[in-house]
């Protein structure tokens, strides 16, 4: 890797999926305010993602809904007034 390319601040980032419990170790510039260890038992800079390729269908091959904001609900609701 060449010498002087990446921004000061860029470090090994546990990214944590909040629907699988998986964990990835990548290397990123991301703002983080919490750390937590890995399976590794190594500490690290923590963010959570709501979905990645351990939880999301297209990966898993699994159909699954992961609905954290209601849309679901809402289409749904949508839906039934547009039938009536």
């Amino acid at each position: 890797m060449k010498k002087e390319i990446h921004p000061a601040n860029y470090r090994p980032v546990l990214f944590a999926d909040n629907s699988s419990g998986a964990q990835f170790i990548i290397a990123s510039t991301i703002e983080t305010k919490e750390t937590l260890k890995a399976k590794d038992g190594v500490e690290y800079p923590v963010h959570y993602v709501e979905i990645s390729s351990a939880s999301h269908p297209f990966y898993t091959n699994q159909d699954k809904t992961i609905d954290t904001a209601g849309r679901v609900e809402k289409f749904k609701t949508r839906q039934s007034k547009a039938k009536k």
